[in-house]
């Protein structure tokens, strides 16, 4: 798999092609907004709804329809966040993961239309929780929470920085939060498993917080947290690296992915999670889509080739848990808004062949978010809108 630069800086600019070839030294600075999308990705959304172009509006009634992007939405912000039941506490993280959902649902409408009116119901549920969260706990699935909630409030925040109703003290008060409550869950947990074994967790689990650091990394201007995360995906010892993540690499160029062998629902949140980091990288120009020949692309295809009901090859997977002898066939063909993400990044943007990917990216299209893939947590995994948001052209 590879793209000359000829060819790239053709079809999609000079600058971009420069990012390709040297992200080290246009990462001087952050970009903003620069986590999931940049200003250019804006103005392409509300260019091609406001001309009612295909597939984007397609995109754009699936977003406005959904509830979480209503004016009406409501936020119910917590002081304590309990993800897994520790014998006490009742859990409570779905109150999170709606707002979550509904921040940045508002925040995209706002982005696309131009109507204040989101806006300020996106900061509004943005507000609510800087002024009221102060810790997340319950059993280890708390992690989880650190990770998946962390990144996707980071996402609707980074959104809204540039609103000019969202006051520079209202702001700070959110980035501290973000600094305070979830980042030191993400390191601690990617520094010490919860006290397990390095490979005990799963690569979901690594990859929530590591997306969440990414983010906050980015929205706080914090360089060393960004950094830190970046170094965990190339060289991190626990299953959420890339090494570890698509591990086992096949002569078809296929690439298996750790959690193969457990179900496809849990595997298909690792292209979620995968596809969130290397695009929030890629925005602030670090090519970890391209890292070690493609590697994630070689996952992200076998995972799709099998859940579309094809054959892959499959190795006996093993760590200090459990030895996994075949495929999972749990969960197959389970639906997530997470392809579009990739197929316009390495089909579309580089002009790679990904056949799988593209018939996933097809069969999902149009991508919806959070409360359109049912109303449990796996449904609000993954921020989603991708046909909206991904679509290049």
């Amino acid at each position: 798999m590879s793209i000359s630069f000829k060819d790239l800086g053709r079809s999609i600019g000079i600058s971009v092609a420069l990012a390709l070839i040297a992200p080290s030294v246009m990462a001087s600075s952050f970009v903003h907004p620069g986590a999931l999308h940049t200003q250019a990705d804006f103005d392409r959304m509300k260019t091609q709804v406001a001309h009612h172009a295909q597939p984007w509006t397609d995109g754009w009634d699936v977003l406005i329809k959904n509830s979480h992007a209503s004016l009406s939405w409501t936020p119910r912000p917590q002081a304590m966040i309990y993800r897994g039941y520790d014998g006490t506490h009742r859990e409570n993280y779905a109150v999170l993961f709606n707002d979550a959902a509904a921040a940045y649902a508002l925040a995209l409408r706002w982005k696309v239309s131009g109507d204040d009116a989101y806006a300020d119901k996106a900061v509004a549920i943005l507000d609510a929780w800087s002024k009221t969260l102060t810790g997340i706990n319950g059993t280890s699935d708390k992690f989880l929470a650190s990770g998946i909630y962390g990144c996707q409030l980071a996402n609707a925040a980074e959104i809204m920085r540039s609103y000019r109703r969202w006051p520079a003290q209202d702001i700070a008060r959110f980035k501290t939060m973000m600094l305070n409550v979830f980042y030191p869950m993400n390191h601690q947990f990617l520094v010490h498993h919860n006290g397990a074994k390095i490979d005990h967790y799963w690569a979901n689990w690594d990859l929530a917080n590591m997306s969440s650091m990414l983010a906050v990394g980015i929205l706080a201007d914090r360089h060393d947290i960004y950094d830190e995360a970046v170094e965990y995906f190339k060289h991190g010892a626990g299953n959420g690296s890339i090494e570890h993540v698509v591990w086992k690499i096949y002569p078809d160029g296929l690439g298996q992915t750790q959690e193969s062998g457990r179900d496809q629902g849990h595997n298909t949140l690792n292209v979620a999670l995968l596809g969130a980091f290397c695009q929030m990288a890629w925005n602030q120009h670090d090519d970890l889509f391209g890292y070690d020949d493609n590697r994630a692309l070689k996952g992200v295809e076998y995972i799709a080739k099998y859940n579309l009901g094809h054959d892959v090859p499959y190795t006996t997977y093993s760590n200090s848990d459990v030895t996994q002898p075949t495929i999972s066939s749990g969960g197959r063909g389970n639906t997530r808004p997470v392809w579009e993400l990739f197929y316009n990044h390495y089909v579309v943007l580089k002009g790679l062949d990904a056949p799988y990917l593209r018939m996933a990216a097809e069969k999902g299209r149009p991508e919806g978010g959070g409360g359109n893939y049912g109303p449990n947590s796996g449904g609000f995994d993954q921020l989603g809108y991708g046909t909206l948001t991904y679509t290049l052209k």
